[in-house]
């Protein structure tokens, strides 16, 4: 079996949907989180300099949607054919266009920009993407795509926490279908044991 080591701070951030398909496979895997003040020091370690990255039998890989499209074919939460792939891209892509301006607006260190970009992300991004995804599952037997689980699934649900975290509301709120999705996925029996072990963060 390889051995698969994972680097990222100590947060859920882009390193929970790793964590979750690991987790899914029933992986073990050493889960390595790096302190701020440790971080100058591993930086020029890294691949481009950037976490999370996922060592594989010592090989470093980094990307975490290349890397999660790598252990999707692991156990297959992957598409049954190119089509089934796209569709699963486009679902991941999608909901990828949808955290970069909550990021964008969290981590702004200017609150008069920040203000501006609430007042789009309350009144039209939030509400916007929240009826497109909800009826994204309700057309895909209660998943993202292909009417079954897959790695975007696990993504969207790993991700939302940490949304929630950054935006401090429930993002699922008023989306029977998604909350549905979720409770599927957290009644996982491998990864119920991962939400139950895993060390405790805000974010």
């Amino acid at each position: 079996m390889p051995s698969y080591k994972l680097y990222y701070f100590p947060i859920k951030g882009l390193a929970e949907p790793i964590r979750f398909i690991l987790s899914y496979m029933e992986q073990d895997f050493e889960d390595i989180r790096i302190e701020k003040d440790n971080w100058p020091a591993l930086k020029p370690k890294m691949p481009f300099g950037k976490m999370p990255v996922l060592e594989v039998d010592g090989k470093q890989l980094h990307q975490s949607a290349a890397i999660c499209r790598y252990l999707a074919k692991q156990c297959g939460l992957n598409g049954k054919d190119a089509w089934e792939d796209l569709q699963i891209d486009i679902a991941f892509e999608t909901f990828n266009d949808f955290r970069q301006p909550v990021a964008a607006y969290y981590y702004d260190p200017n609150e008069d920009s920040k203000k501006l970009k609430w007042e789009t992300l309350s009144k039209e991004t939030i509400p916007f993407y929240q009826g497109k995804f909800e009826e994204l599952a309700k057309n895909n037997g209660g998943y993202l795509a292909n009417g079954k689980l897959s790695w975007a699934d696990l993504y969207f649900v790993s991700c939302i926490d940490y949304l929630n975290a950054l935006l401090k509301q429930d993002l699922l709120e008023n989306t029977p279908t998604l909350k549905k999705l979720r409770e599927e996925i957290f009644a996982i029996p491998a990864i119920k044991k991962w939400l139950e072990k895993r060390p405790k963060s805000e974010v």
